[in-house]
Parts: structure tokens; sequence; C-alpha cells
């Protein structure tokens, strides 16, 4: 699973390092087909992660569907949040979800992706952290 970082390690590195940047990308795989087939889902799993990590969202979340592959059709996810992005797509065919938190606000990204793999109801989760500098 990820980082070898605990959440307060990351938390406490991105503070002290003069990091920029945060950054978790979160792989799901095995995801609740109707979960990532929903727009409404999608777009309240925006709202609700932004209040579950204490970010502020600018604007609403837009989540668009596409794809004439059928190998990457799916919802995509953007909402811009006052520190940067929550970005995801959500692949149909395979029931994955890849979600990516960017802030230069701190955040802790293991609750993070368990959030998401709970929200998803995912059976696999992998996630890494880097810092931005």
């Amino acid at each position: 699973m990820g980082t070898s970082l605990s959440d307060k390690e990351c938390i406490d590195r991105f503070k002290k390092g003069g990091e920029w940047g945060l950054l978790t990308s979160i792989d799901l795989r095995d995801c609740d087909p109707k979960k990532i087939r929903s727009k409404e889902v999608i777009t309240q799993f925006s709202i609700d992660l932004c209040d579950h990590i204490d970010m502020k969202r600018f604007g609403d979340p837009i989540v668009v569907r596409f794809g004439s592959d059928p190998r990457v059709q799916g919802y995509s996810l953007a909402q811009l949040i006052e520190t940067s992005l929550v970005s995801g797509h959500f692949v149909e065919e395979t029931d994955r979800a890849f979600i990516d938190v960017f802030s230069c606000k701190e955040y802790a990204p293991k609750k993070t992706a368990e959030f998401c793999q709970k929200y998803f109801g995912a059976q696999d989760l992998k996630y890494t952290v880097a810092f931005r500098t």
C-alpha cells in the first residue's frame, strides 16, 4: 500500500521541509460498478472528499462521461479547490478509479486514500505520495 510514511510523517515533512505541494495518487480496483457509473455519486463524492480533507471547494465539481474507446470510457472529475485540484477518472470496463489530490495545504494521504476506497467500495487500494517542491 503506497508510501512508507505515516500520515503524521507526511504532514510533518510537508510543514517542515518547505514543500510547495502534496500529491496523492490513488488507484482503486474492483469498485462498486453502480457507484463509478453514477454522475450523482461521483459529484457527491467530490463534495464529501473535500469536506473530509478540509479543503475549500472553488465552484462546483465538473463530472463528464466520455471516451469512444471502451478501454477508457467513463466519467472524469475535476474539482478546483482553493489550494489546487482534485481529479479523477472512473473506468467502466474494469471497474477502476484513478483519483489525484494535489494541494499546497496539508492533508492525511492514507486517510484520504482509505476514504476513497470505502466510498467506492473498492476491493483493492494502492496509493503513492509525492512532495512537490
